[in-house]
């Protein structure tokens, strides 16, 4: 027996990982497949007829690339449950490279893809019907509703991201509407930034600035004598991740 005939070739390798063996049997459960993957097979599906072309790589004689499929699999999975890099390159047999190149790639064809569908910004009736239904469910007249959660900053980052409270953090912005959706949002502002400094960047200057298609300011029923107004509701809520 040829002395290196126990090494698996590449190609061989990956068509024995988690991809072609346990996520081919879940399709067939419903509900493992959602613990999984945290979505449905439909869901699942619909996303990859939408991304699928974006994702697709030229195979050639020399190699084989990896389906556009099992890149969506290894993209949810990170997403859905966090595992690292490592975790996941072992589970599915490929290098943590790749893995890490992956789910960058993925996630921004994922965002480019889907913005318009599913986080187009709102025209000016959009959001006074979001202003409306903040008053009627949540009694605040004149208002959109804002977030911005704290996470842990990234190692060696300096003091870019040191805040106020003493911490080192990355600020994540949305505004959402009375029932918790995303209306618009802005992902990896420094903690350094102080509340106020919020306003200087996009999407926060639209507020005032009028790319955000924000009604006109109009007075608050009982109370004309404040003038008019516009709210947004902030909340902070800080973790780790």
């Amino acid at each position: 027996m040829d002395a290196n005939s126990h090494v698996r070739h590449p190609k061989k390798i990956s068509a024995i990982g988690e991809f072609h063996r346990l996520v081919q049997e879940l399709k067939l459960d419903g509900a493992r497949f959602r613990h999984y993957f945290r979505m449905s097979t439909t869901q699942s599906e619909d996303l990859l007829q939408i991304v699928g072309p974006h994702l697709y790589k030229n195979r050639t004689n020399y190699r084989e690339a990896i389906s556009e499929d099992q890149r969506l699999a290894i993209c949810f999975r990170f997403l859905a449950k966090g595992d690292s890099y490592r975790t996941i390159a072992f589970g599915y047999r490929v290098g943590v490279s790749t893995v890490s190149a992956m789910v960058e790639e993925t996630c921004e064809v994922l965002w480019k893809c889907l913005v318009e569908i599913n986080m187009k910004l709102p025209t000016e009736e959009e959001w006074q019907a979001i202003a409306r239904k903040l008053e009627l469910k949540w009694n605040f007249p004149n208002c959109i509703d804002g977030k911005h959660i704290v996470i842990q900053a990234p190692p060696n980052s300096g003091s870019l991201f040191y805040n106020y409270k003493g911490t080192f953090a990355v600020v994540l912005m949305a505004l959402v509407d009375a029932d918790y959706r995303f209306t618009v949002i802005d992902v990896g502002s420094y903690g350094s930034n102080s509340d106020a400094g919020f306003s200087l960047y996009q999407p926060w200057g639209g507020l005032q600035g009028g790319s955000l298609n924000i009604p006109p300011l109009k007075q608050l029923v009982g109370a004309e004598h404040l003038g008019t107004s516009l709210h947004v509701i902030g909340h902070i809520q800080e973790g780790i991740f």
